[in-house]
């Protein structure tokens, strides 16, 4: 068949959703240089994503150790279990069973050095 003949949904010239620099639907037929297009600008996303979410943990530490500062210097404990609590019922709320792993592991980390 012609391509002129192709109907814009099916000749990838002309189907936005095939245009490198864009994501197609779900269920839309990728021929491999589509694909490897679009896995590389999924990839950049994801990289940055990171980037931002390790400045995020780094942040959220400092502001802990803060907290922790604060509340040992009046003579109370470093760790408020209760809070904690808050912020595992938060994530699990958030990000399902898996969102408390990740509240578990963060908080870990924000606990510093006891």
């Amino acid at each position: 068949m012609d391509s002129s003949n192709a109907s814009p949904s099916t000749n990838p010239s002309t189907n936005p959703s095939t245009m490198p620099g864009t994501t197609p639907d779900i269920g839309t037929a990728l021929t491999a240089e589509q694909a490897a297009v679009v896995i590389a600008g999924a990839r950049g996303r994801i990289d940055e994503l990171d980037r931002r979410i390790i400045d995020l943990v780094r942040e959220r530490m400092g502001v802990s150790a803060e907290v922790q500062s604060a509340r040992m210097t009046t003579g109370g404990p470093r760790l408020a279990l209760n809070r904690e609590l808050e912020i595992l019922a938060r994530y699990r709320a958030a990000l399902g069973p898996q969102g408390t792993e990740v509240a578990m592991q963060l908080l870990e980390l924000c606990r510093g050095r006891a």
